[in-house]
């Protein structure tokens, strides 16, 4: 798993999104912008953030650094919002932290990244199916005179029909991605040699690694997945079956 740290205090909200993230101090002397599992997205979209996170830092793409922040309930009682109340009580136990990087501020395309980068995060959002990479809202952030990228909770949307729908890794493999509105398409230029790239690197077993640092607890259990060890294989599965089809998905070069 992921390291775990444990939150101290709630210093303040993040107003952008749905899901309410907060700035949080923890006991590691770090400051944690966190996503909470008791935010209505539920527990699945803190699991894409960490798959994605982990596949984007194999591939050389920033990520912030992730831990788990161990909320106490009496944390809840001292914020005097309720509705941030209520989001603290709701999310006692493990939430996802996000290490905060002050200073750092929305990207706004004034100054795009090499075309390398873009390809890298283009193709990055494509194998995932993150749709939400956009002018409106781009998830990427300028800190230190590079790009970051955040937010991936929208990504690996296959899992949110689980159990109602048997997993079906061929059915993610084949699923077309609309890249007409990614804030990096016209910046980017050889996807096809970050494909290349990204399956010499991304194995089986670097995807199992990743899928290593995801809570137990975070894994739902269902009648075709027994077990977190069966959730884990078949993200697993839906991934490498996704890289070996990019016929389907991939963007055409720009």
């Amino acid at each position: 798993m992921l390291p775990i740290v444990n939150a101290l205090r709630y210093v303040v909200p993040l107003r952008e999104g749905g899901s309410l993230p907060g700035v949080m101090e923890a006991d590691d002397e770090g400051t944690w912008v966190v996503k909470y599992r008791g935010a209505g997205q539920g527990v699945k979209v803190l699991v894409a953030e960490i798959i994605v996170a982990g596949l984007a830092r194999a591939l050389g793409i920033r990520v912030p650094d992730l831990k788990l922040v161990d909320m106490p309930e009496q944390i809840a009682k001292y914020e005097a919002d309720e509705e941030v109340q209520d989001l603290l009580t709701a999310s006692a136990g493990l939430n996802l932290g996000m290490d905060f990087l002050p200073g750092a501020f929305n990207y706004d395309g004034s100054t795009p990244p090499p075309p390398d980068e873009a390809s890298a995060i283009l193709w990055l959002d494509a194998c995932v199916a993150n749709i939400d990479r956009t002018p409106h809202n781009p998830n990427l952030l300028r800190w230190g005179k590079n790009l970051w990228a955040i937010d991936h909770g929208a990504a690996l949307y296959f899992h949110h029909s689980w159990p109602s729908r048997a997993p079906d890794p061929a059915r993610f493999a084949a699923a077309r991605f609309d890249d007409s509105s990614h804030i990096m398409r016209e910046f980017a230029d050889d996807v096809s040699a970050v494909h290349e790239r990204a399956t010499a690197i991304l194995s089986r077993e670097l995807i199992a690694r990743v899928l290593d640092d995801v809570p137990d607890e975070w894994l739902e259990s269902t009648v075709d997945l027994p077990g977190p060890e069966a959730v884990r294989a078949m993200y697993v599965e839906h991934l490498v079956e996704r890289l070996a089809r990019p016929d389907a998905w991939m963007p055409r070069n720009a």
